[in-house]
């Protein structure tokens, strides 16, 4: 071979080569440089969510799911105590009319009066006091959805009315 040719590799000349040799190397040095910047803040992010945890990350995923676990198991049994509580609710006599009134038009004032204390359900009693100016008599007459099986007067019939005006306002 004289001086002026040049050796072939691949069909190539040796520079063309050494060229993309050194193209390829450069290549793989700026891949390399970005996998260990990308690596350098997946470690970062893992050793923040694993501040103060104790062991691996296996470990840590088996306890959460066990705290899950339990979390809805407890869930399960408040909302049963929560119902039980609704129940018992609609069976507490916290709605209450009243209403005062002058039982004899000819005298005295609004000493008289009518008391509805009933659950959700309007089952409780009507408390009616009626005051004369010797005595007061007080009645009570049970209430079963609304009604009752003895007479009502205007009054209690309209303080057992609140009382289901209550129930609609405060649902």
């Amino acid at each position: 071979m004289d001086q002026g040719t040049s050796e072939l590799v691949f069909g190539m000349e040796m520079e063309s080569v050494f060229a993309i040799v050194i193209l390829v190397i450069a290549v793989m040095a700026i891949a390399v440089i970005v996998l260990f910047i990308l690596l350098a803040r997946m470690r970062g992010r893992y050793k923040r969510m694993m501040a103060g945890a104790q062991g691996n990350v296996e470990e840590m995923l088996i306890a959460m799911q066990a705290n899950v676990t339990n979390l809805k198991e407890q869930a399960y049994v408040n909302n049963s105590r929560l119902e039980e509580i609704r129940k018992t609710m609609k069976k507490m006599k916290a709605r209450i009319g009243i209403e005062r009134y002058n039982a004899f038009s000819q005298h005295g004032s609004d000493m008289s009066f009518s008391i509805a204390i009933l659950d959700e359900e309007q089952n409780g009693i009507v408390l009616t006091g009626i005051h004369s100016r010797e005595e007061t008599y007080i009645y009570a007459k049970p209430v079963e959805q609304g009604q009752s099986s003895y007479a009502l007067s205007p009054e209690e019939r309209k303080v057992i009315d609140q009382t289901a005006a209550q129930a609609k306002t405060t649902v």
